[in-house]
């Protein structure tokens, strides 16, 4: 009806009529007028979500057929403006049937029921009262209300066929919803890391702690201190950790997490004697230069990317050895800058059990995660990772192909350039 009062101030001064909607033909200009203003406004960034809204809600449409949000292209406008258009147009034929039909049809019902009422306050002319028109106007009526429904309903069938049509997501929606799901697989799949290493290590390495005092508790009491001590620190560390990642699942993003990443200036120091005090013996090769610190008590050399991904794959690489080798275990760490990257290369001895599986990967029950997330976190970095049984000097990178192999190396390689 706005548009429709809107067209009448144009239609009147063409028509000469100073009545609005004084003649039919005066309707029927006005309601031309206002199907362009329609489509005008329907290029209105919010049309089509409310399009789309009245549709899931009159029409029945399955949702998956309909596009979701404002639309991106020209075409997407062009067939929302179409559409709503068509909405406008149906609607307003169909309520000017029902302003004109459905009091048009209620008289011819009612009007067997005037019989002797000529000369009246009804005014009936006599010609109403012969009886072939009261046999015919209950039929008239009744057809004109039963055709009024079936316009109506032919419109709304017309609109829910159209609507996946006009309505639906475009290739540039496509693309859209399907890098959006691919962001969230990867914050989901970055969170599943971060749970991974940070608890998964924690509860590693406290599982050997207590291993540890249980068995010492009435034979070295001191140890005991120290191991509980260790597990307290390693737990509370850990939920601090925690709470970030929560953090961001409860907000859906980057603003949950409050809690600053653990990184190699910061914390490796910190990781190498949680982990000793768990019973693994590492040996480690650090470069002065990465554990230097500013006033500010972070470490410079590195990029904050690097670094926070470099200090997730040495725990990772530490969890593995506390779990696959033993607390036994000699790990050798070391972690350097080798020209413009940043090399982590971590090797322990394998279990006699493992070496007779030489090229996989010695796992445990529900286990199997660490090194594809390590090689996950080197890929987005753009750098490389390769594990397995080797056997050779310690520089060799070359996988062992038989059961002679002795040793497990990771080796994983960051390039330091293009990370803020």
């Amino acid at each position: 009806m706005p548009y429709v009062f809107v067209g009448s101030t144009m239609a009147g001064p063409l028509l000469g009529e100073s009545m609005i909607f004084g003649s039919f033909t005066s309707q029927l200009v006005s309601f031309g007028f206002g199907l362009p203003l329609a489509a005008i406004t329907a290029l209105f960034p919010l049309t089509r979500p409310m399009s789309v809204a009245a549709v899931r809600a009159l029409c029945a449409v399955p949702d998956e057929s309909l596009a979701d949000g404002p639309p991106r292209s020209r075409a997407a406008r062009g067939r929302t403006v179409a559409w709503f258009t068509l909405h406008l147009g149906f609607g307003g034929v169909i309520s000017g049937m029902t302003l004109g039909l459905v009091p048009f049809g209620g008289f011819l019902l009612l009007l067997p029921l005037s019989v002797g009422l000529s000369g009246s306050w009804l005014g009936l002319p006599a010609y109403l009262q012969e009886p072939w028109t009261m046999v015919l106007a209950p039929v008239a009526g009744a057809a004109s209300l039963t055709a009024l429904a079936g316009c109506a309903a032919g419109a709304g069938a017309l609109l829910a066929r159209w609507a996946p049509v006009l309505l639906g997501p475009t290739p540039a929606d496509r693309l859209a919803d399907a890098e959006r799901r691919a962001a969230d697989l990867a914050v989901r799949n970055r969170l599943a890391r971060e749970l991974h290493d940070s608890v998964g290590h924690a509860l590693s390495a406290v599982t050997l702690q207590a291993s540890a005092a249980r068995k010492l508790l009435d034979r070295d009491p001191e140890f005991v201190r120290e191991a509980l001590a260790a597990i307290e620190e390693t737990t509370r560390r850990t939920v601090g950790e925690l709470d970030a990642v929560l953090g961001v699942l409860r907000e859906g993003g980057e603003r949950g997490s409050t809690a600053p990443a653990p990184t190699l200036g910061g914390d490796l120091a910190g990781l190498l004697d949680r982990t000793r005090a768990g019973g693994l013996r590492v040996d480690a090769d650090i470069d002065a230069e990465i554990l230097g610190t500013s006033e500010s008590g972070y470490a410079e050399a590195l990029p904050p990317m690097v670094s926070r991904e470099g200090y997730r794959i040495v725990q990772e690489a530490l969890s593995n050895a506390l779990k696959h080798a033993g607390a036994d275990t000699v790990v050798t760490l070391r972690v350097a800058l080798d020209g413009d990257g940043l090399e982590i290369v971590a090797e322990n001895p394998l279990p006699d059990a493992a070496r007779s599986g030489a090229g996989a990967e010695p796992t445990r029950a529900g286990g199997g995660h660490g090194l594809s997330g390590i090689a996950d976190r080197a890929r987005l970095l753009g750098g490389t990772a390769h594990a397995g049984p080797v056997d050779g000097p310690p520089d060799s990178a070359a996988p062992a192909d038989s059961a002679t192999a002795t040793t497990w190396r990771l080796h994983v390689r960051l390039p330091l350039k293009g990370h803020a």
